[in-house]
């Protein structure tokens, strides 16, 4: 614990100093310099007394997000301007040499002064983060975007060609702040009149209690003629606090796979059905959690049990690294899989057609958006709420809807 103190205020000791520097250089207005160390120094003390006062018996709460939020606010600038004038300082360094040792006539200063231009570029680009966190967390985190997919089987059943799927997944219910914004995501929903919906996990960050006064928003979800179906998520296991006892621990994972049933949902643990229209049919296979970083709750085997390979199957699991770990190799032979947990982390850059990154990317193989391979998809939803971050930068959050078509693979 002090060790990770030491190296924080190490940290804040070091980008404090730079930018500083870039300010100072940027301005000597005194006035500006002091309000900068005030403002500075207070949301420093703010975040790291927030910390100190987390509570993992409780986890989450509004407060931990802002605070989270405020330190991405604070340090991801800084970071920018840091790494700018670190670059300078090497040139200067550089320079200093130069001009000690070949110079006949070496300046008496060994550092040449910084220049204002660099703070000026250091500054400016530092504005970038700085206000598209901002917008994360005040317009993003609710910018809902309806993503339409077609997918073409050749051995998809006659009567499902056009067959439309709702999918939807980390709601994240205890960090919602906003009921109007969450209404009309509700009423995004409706307006797709899908066949079937699919919720891919994550209904709260930890405790039941947190979905309680959305039970009714979420129960405007209109019926779908084939059927609500969901999953689990990891966290929907409560496992990322510190429970008094594993009874208490237990009844939260029961009541948290009640509220499922009470938005309208059938939860599926391990197990298939099928869905069937005129004289086809395909199956549904749900499976509890299964991720290659976290709970392997999910059998896959047990999910599947009495399909038959040449079946059409959708799955839902939860977290995509199940894909490449379990699913994709599977005799059973799954035509698409449905996942989300990654949420893209929130932050990225996506222009479609032309660039998609995010760091999630370096963690997850699938982590938002359609993959393909040998035939087989999985598609991974970018996530209906958010969670630790207050926001989303890039990485909107999607109501995803599907389109089966019989024919040839397009991808």
């Amino acid at each position: 614990m002090i060790f990770r103190l030491v190296l924080f205020f190490t940290m804040v000791l070091i980008l404090e100093l730079y930018v500083f520097q870039a300010v100072k250089t940027f301005t000597k207005v005194r006035w500006v310099l002091t309000t900068y160390c005030a403002v500075s120094f207070g949301a420093i003390v703010f975040i790291a007394y927030q910390f100190s006062k987390f509570d993992r018996s409780v986890g989450q709460t509004p407060m931990t997000m802002i605070t989270l939020g405020l330190l991405l606010l604070v340090v991801v600038p800084k970071l920018v301007i840091t790494f700018i004038l670190f670059f300078e300082d090497l040139f200067r360094v550089g320079y200093g040499l130069v001009n000690r040792f070949s110079s006949s006539t070496p300046s008496t200063s060994f550092l040449p002064d910084r220049r204002k231009f660099v703070s000026q570029v250091a500054l400016g680009l530092a504005a970038i983060p700085f206000t598209s966190l901002i917008y994360g967390m005040t317009l993003g985190k609710y910018n809902y975007k309806v993503i339409t997919q077609q997918l073409f089987f050749p051995d998809l059943p006659d009567e499902f060609d056009g067959f439309k799927i709702t999918q939807i997944s980390d709601v994240h219910s205890g960090s919602f702040d906003n009921p109007d914004k969450i209404n009309y995501a509700i009423d995004l929903i409706n307006e797709q009149a899908s066949d079937m919906i699919l919720f891919t996990g994550d209904i709260v960050n930890t405790h039941a209690k947190e979905m309680l006064p959305w039970i009714a928003t979420f129960n405007r979800i209109r019926p779908h003629k084939y059927g609500k179906y969901s999953v689990l998520g990891n966290h929907d296991y409560g496992e990322y606090v510190d429970w008094k006892s594993e009874k208490d621990k237990e009844a939260n994972f029961q009541a948290i796979k009640e509220l499922y049933g009470k938005i309208g949902f059938n939860l599926m643990l391990n197990e298939n059905t099928y869905i069937s229209k005129g004289n086809d049919k395909i199956a549904l296979v749900g499976v509890e959690n299964w991720g290659k970083h976290f709970k392997k709750a999910g059998d896959l085997n047990k999910a599947s049990e009495g399909l038959t390979q040449e079946e059409f199957k959708i799955l839902m699991s939860h977290d995509p690294s199940h894909w490449d770990a379990e699913v994709n190799a599977h005799p059973k032979d799954f035509h698409l899989m449905l996942s989300g947990h990654t949420h893209g982390l929130q932050f990225g850059i996506e222009i479609p057609g032309v660039l998609k990154w995010s760091p999630a990317q370096y963690v997850y193989d699938q982590w938002a958006g359609l993959y393909e391979k040998s035939g087989k998809y999985i598609y991974v939803n970018r996530g209906f709420g958010y969670h630790a971050y207050p926001g989303r930068v890039g990485i909107m959050p999607e109501i995803t809807v599907i389109e089966l078509k019989k024919g040839k693979n397009l991808v």
